[in-house]
């Protein structure tokens, strides 16, 4: 049985702990990292990697790969700092 990347497991914890924030009231916090994420990395690397760069199909893999990573990152700084613990629902 192979062992989950790093990747996988950052990539996994976004979704939950962007869900955790939101259900504690904090709805801005997940939309900020959707956003920043997906609209302005995601995207315009996929573009960056598959068309300007030839990578076509892998380079909008990577670009997933990439981005999600990053969102599950900025989940775990943001779940951290426990910002979320201070709202009033």
């Amino acid at each position: 049985m192979k062992k989950p990347g790093r990747n996988r497991v950052v990539a996994l914890l976004a979704p939950l702990l962007a869900t955790l924030i939101n259900g504690a009231g904090d709805t801005f916090t997940p939309t900020k990292i959707n956003f920043f994420c997906f609209w302005l990395l995601e995207i315009p690397l996929a573009y960056l990697l598959a068309i300007k760069l030839g990578a076509k199909q892998p380079g909008v893999y990577w670009s997933i790969v990439i981005a999600e990573s990053a969102a599950g990152m900025v989940a775990i700084l943001l779940f951290r700092r426990g910002t979320w613990k201070k709202m009033k629902v």
